[in-house]
């Protein structure tokens, strides 16, 4: 690809870039790993070494997994819980109401109950809030509790843990969130993201709530196998079976694919597999999955039932399903969230709806999408916030004015650090409640803050990316003829999976082909053929174009030529093996 026709806009409004590469260093990876081109292309773009590869296509977890030691206060938290299994306290945990919030506390749950304690657990609902509460705390305290552990919340929870502590309650924080210089006053909080942090594996930071509570249990099990506490009484856990839980919040809380989060994914998807889970299992049936998982099933079938939960239905249900131990229990709760994710759907269309009216009916002064609503249902404004951040490429944020406050919502794009705004404007009295990623936040604020608040997101975002919108870059992985789409290439191309944040599925372009007998199917999308002039046919399809000027230029293509982006894969349809094209982009030859 030449450069005049990289910094071309494509029809999907994109422009192309076709990374330059050391051809050398490509040839090497190729011969000694005897890889395609393309999967030693890929693994260079993404920067691994050579000594790394056999690590990266086969991750394994006695060869990642760190000693949990190495995080500050682990030891701690470790030996403090131990003690409680001991002592057969009563231990309580508070979890989030999102899919790694269900499965942290799962996690936790199931490693307690196999070594004797039933703990009480609280999930909030969005009425009460994010994370750790002074109401939690008092029904802990109505109920005798010892001791208190919060997965994926807790970190900047300062003024519930000041109350918990004149309850003389102790609490352990088991998170991931972005900490602030001051941490809360708590008997121990294990935090990879601690600004103190001296561990230096670096991609523990990368873990999601529940990479770093399944450490935490390999370090409470290990002191009390120490202690002796492991006989033919209390047999031993089995830590490796909850694997499929580890991957499926590590998926679903899109954190980058890289090093132990790897091999969690690859594990837990060989774990799931083998359907051990009753609850994993009955939303799988539920869902229509007939075939081995993937990450694309945990991202986008298992997880978006499992969220829909906390969106607009029962936020506990997350965590009772995937701890379930009987079987038509476990089915009724499946349909539940099954429905429940039909009713979000809805909800969501609405709000995004009136979300779009208001941006495009209205100028806006800042290089940010930011809109308000007084009756959109708190549940779906982190999804909104996702897909207008995808219409614009801007970071975009969707809140829904309640009675008391306000409650918000926010995605953003790689040039603007959410969790580092987000951080500012507390520190400027702008918001009451706030903390996330770099990528995606949450917060709450009150509404006669909204304009203050749109205007230093405004300044903030102006300042990192300038005024106007940023045009959308793809990369592309490797660039293909048509006759080079083959089932062998895209089976070996799955060497590379778990796609995900920092791992994405591979762009691949395809030169000079023709749109063939293009047709809409289901809600928008555009099915065809592509052919060439050397020889050769794929079937492909794009979805959601058919309103757009990708999908028009398809539907009506009558014999053009075009270069087409996309990701290469194998179909198993009914049993038979072929290969299809995921159209991404297009442009005119």
């Amino acid at each position: 690809m030449d450069e005049t026709s990289e910094n071309e806009k494509s029809l999907g409004g994109n422009r192309w870039k076709v990374v330059p590469v050391n051809e050398r260093i490509i040839e090497s990876i190729s011969q000694k790993y005897q890889l395609p081109y393309l999967v030693a292309r890929v693994l260079y773009l993404r920067g691994i070494r050579e000594e790394e590869i056999s690590n990266y296509i086969c991750p394994k977890l006695q060869t990642l997994l760190p000693d949990p030691s190495c995080l500050k206060d682990m030891d701690k938290a470790s030996s403090r819980i131990a003690d409680s299994i001991e002592k057969k306290e009563k231990i309580a945990i508070i979890g989030d109401y999102d899919v790694d919030g269900a499965t942290s506390s799962s996690v936790l749950r199931l490693y307690l109950e196999s070594v004797g304690i039933n703990p009480l657990i609280h999930i909030p609902d969005r009425e009460e809030g994010y994370g750790p509460s002074k109401m939690a705390i008092d029904e802990f305290a109505a109920q005798g509790v010892d001791l208190v552990i919060t997965t994926d919340c807790g970190t900047t929870a300062f003024e519930t843990f000041e109350y918990a502590k004149e309850k003389k309650m102790p609490i352990i924080v088991l998170d991931h969130h972005e900490a602030e210089v001051k941490l809360p006053d708590v008997y121990a909080l294990v935090n990879p993201k601690r600004l103190d942090e001296t561990c230096e594996v670096e991609y523990l930071k990368y873990m999601a709530a529940v990479g770093v509570v399944f450490i935490t249990i390999v370090g409470i099990n290990r002191e009390l196998r120490r202690r002796g506490f492991f006989g033919s009484n209390n047999p031993e856990p089995n830590l490796l079976q909850w694997l499929d839980l580890v991957a499926l919040g590590t998926v679903c809380d899109v954190v980058p694919l890289k090093g132990l989060n790897r091999a969690f994914v690859k594990q837990g998807l060989k774990v799931m597999s083998l359907r051990n889970n009753l609850g994993i299992r009955a939303l799988a049936d539920k869902s229509g999955i007939n075939e081995a998982p993937t990450a694309f099933h945990l991202g986008y079938v298992l997880g978006p039932r499992i969220n829909a939960c906390g969106r607009v239905g029962d936020s506990g249900l997350g965590n009772k399903l995937l701890c379930m131990k009987d079987e038509t229990q476990a089915q009724i709760l499946a349909e539940k969230l099954d429905e429940f994710n039909r009713q979000r759907k809805e909800i969501e269309n609405y709000v995004l709806l009136n979300a779009i009216e208001m941006l495009e009916g209205t100028p806006q002064n800042y290089p940010i999408a930011f809109v308000a609503g007084h009756d959109w249902h708190q549940g779906v404004i982190g999804i909104v916030a996702g897909k207008l951040k995808e219409r614009y490429n801007l970071p975009s944020f969707v809140m829904s004015i309640e009675a008391d406050e306000v409650k918000g919502s926010a995605r953003s794009i790689p040039e603007v650090d959410l969790g580092a705004l987000i951080i500012s404007a507390k520190e400027q009295g702008l918001l009451t409640k706030g903390g996330g990623h770099t990528m995606a936040a949450g917060f709450s604020l009150n509404e006669d803050k909204i304009e203050a608040f749109k205007e230093f997101v405004g300044e903030y975002v102006s300042n990192k990316i300038g005024k106007e919108a940023i045009v959308p870059i793809i990369d592309i992985d490797g660039e293909l003829e048509l006759s080079g789409a083959t089932l062998d290439l895209a089976e070996k191309l799955e060497m590379l999976e778990p796609y995900g944040s920092g791992n994405a599925e591979p762009k691949i372009l395809l030169h000079r082909v023709r749109i063939n007998k293009a047709s809409i199917i289901g809600s928008g999308h555009v099915k065809c053929f592509l052919g060439s002039d050397s020889g050769g046919s794929v079937k492909a399809i794009a979805f959601r174009v058919a309103d757009n000027d990708m999908g028009q230029a398809m539907l009506n293509a009558k014999g053009e030529i075009f270069d087409v982006v996309g990701v290469l894969r194998k179909d198993s349809w009914q049993g038979r093996n072929s290969v299809q094209f995921i159209i991404e982009d297009i442009k005119r030859c």
